[in-house]
């Protein structure tokens, strides 16, 4: 049985000989040529599962051989072979991308040592070649996307024009409508597929430890910081990276984020090596970005470097005609990884499920069908497996009639509903940044700027007042 099939280019004919009379008899298929041209010819028309090359060829240089092979892509594990034992040799065949390195005259077993550990190699890159394949497949629009929808087509449309782009893209959607799922669609259609896919959900990162999760940090940078650390762009080079929730990223970063967007630079914290970053970059918010813009919550110039492309994912409510080919999908899933025996909805329940509004768009459809597949006592779902939310209280608009306290419960009830199912951490310093903004802007207006009276009717002491202004980048306008 042919253990694995091998490229030999050797120009000395009786040691050629006998190298092929050793492989074959270990059961490998062995080509045999003595020049650099033959064996670029070769590597052109037949795979091999590994190359032993001479350094010396008739033709041309071994190692310029190896070069232009790995230029062009050749995944093929080159052991080189040279009777000139020097150090310069040894480091220019590894720089060049060799598997190994053997000086003449060597002991056959230890060739072939070398030799089943190059196919060891080369078994493990098919391997991940052909998982990734895989994970590319599952990424196809309409296999994990479901939609027939007028308004997901136009998402699919858009996908297809821009995904073997480079540009940057803002995914505008509710919370809970497949964000993170676009953006690994358009990773995994473009040329960087196989390349790292890198997420960072910015409202999960507690604020002090942001910067170091997208740029990393040196030993020492800080307390804790005990060693090196790579940041998601260093992780994602050569990819894409996804930064959800983009509009939770503070000032600070925004303009950090804005250099690497302009020329691709940025340090690790602590570090003094300018690094360059090759990672795409795709972002995706629930907000009204727009908006944070004329609040000064948001950069100006970061929004239009993000949104060059903006893709609008639906909510479900507006797409309710895809809904069935969406439950038939979260049902094969729930009865493939959970082994349940549902085969499908009864008309009723159908019906409810059509006239609900979903909050939480398609992850609270998935979560609802989960639950009642697993609690449902036989393989039709009805309208008595599902619990769905009841509406929320209408808030009322008249500021006049509600207290403080219940202005800012409305809000906070508000924000809940939106971030439905989404994990955030330090929600406490989240929410508390959101107030404590306005009210210091609005208490030097009061004050027409002076921050003496500002603080003693914030309560605070000056230099706190004065930190926050610094921290919050408010600007103070002194009035006469």
């Amino acid at each position: 049985m042919e253990q694995g099939r091998i490229l030999l280019v050797e120009d000395d004919e009786s040691l050629s000989r006998v190298l092929r009379k050793a492989l074959e008899g270990q059961g490998y298929w062995v080509a045999g040529t003595v020049t650099g041209a033959e064996a670029r010819q070769l590597l052109d028309e037949s795979a091999f599962d590994a190359v032993l090359l001479d350094i010396q060829l008739p033709d041309i240089e071994g190692l310029a051989l190896l070069d232009l092979a790995k230029k062009r892509g050749v995944q093929t594990p080159f052991i080189v072979m040279t009777a000139q034992n020097t150090m310069r040799n040894a480091i220019d065949a590894m720089k060049a991308g060799a598997f190994d390195y053997l000086t003449k005259p060597f002991d056959l077993d230890v060739l072939m040592v070398v030799v089943e550990r190059a196919l060891d190699r080369r078994r493990l890159i098919r391997q991940l070649s052909d998982l990734k394949k895989e994970v590319k497949k599952k990424y196809e629009p309409g296999v994990d996307m479901i939609g027939t929808s007028a308004a997901m087509q136009q998402v699919f449309k858009t996908i297809g024009q821009v995904a073997g782009t480079d540009t940057t893209i803002l995914i505008h959607g509710e919370s809970g409508t497949g964000k993170e799922l676009v953006a690994k669609t358009l990773h995994y259609n473009s040329a960087r597929w196989e390349k790292p896919f890198v997420p960072l959900n910015c409202a999960a990162i507690p604020r002090d430890l942001l910067e170091s999760e997208l740029f990393g940090h040196e030993k020492g940078a800080f307390t804790g910081a005990l060693e090196r650390h790579l940041g998601t762009f260093e992780q994602a080079q050569g990819g894409t990276l996804f930064l959800d929730e983009i509009g939770e990223l503070p000032l600070e970063l925004q303009t950090k984020l804005l250099r690497v967007l302009q020329d691709g630079s940025y340090r690790r914290v602590g570090g003094k090596e300018t690094l360059q970053s090759d990672a795409r970059l795709l972002a995706a918010t629930n907000q009204d970005l727009e908006k944070a813009v004329h609040e000064s919550r948001f950069r100006d110039d970061l929004y239009f470097r993000l949104n060059v492309i903006p893709l609008e994912i639906p909510p479900l409510r507006d797409r309710r005609t895809d809904l069935p080919a969406l439950i038939e999908y979260f049902i094969a899933k729930v009865n493939s990884d959970m082994g349940t025996r549902v085969s499908g909805v009864s008309p009723d329940a159908l019906k409810e499920l059509q006239q609900y509004d979903w909050p939480g768009n398609v992850r609270e459809l998935e979560n609802v069908l989960i639950r009642a597949a697993v609690l449902s006592p036989g393989p039709i779902l009805s309208a008595r497996d599902f619990v769905l939310s009841s509406p929320p209280e209408p808030v009322s608009n008249d500021y006049d009639t509600l207290s403080l306290e219940e202005i800012i419960r409305g809000k906070l009830e508000d924000y809940f509903r939106r971030t439905r199912g989404v994990q955030v951490e330090n929600l406490h310093s989240a929410v508390m940044a959101r107030v404590e903004r306005p009210l210091i802007e609005l208490t030097l207006q009061a004050t027409r700027g002076n921050q003496i009276r500002a603080a003693q009717l914030l309560g605070i002491n000056r230099n706190t007042l004065r930190k926050k202004i610094t921290d919050l980048h408010i600007t103070v306008k002194r009035e006469p």
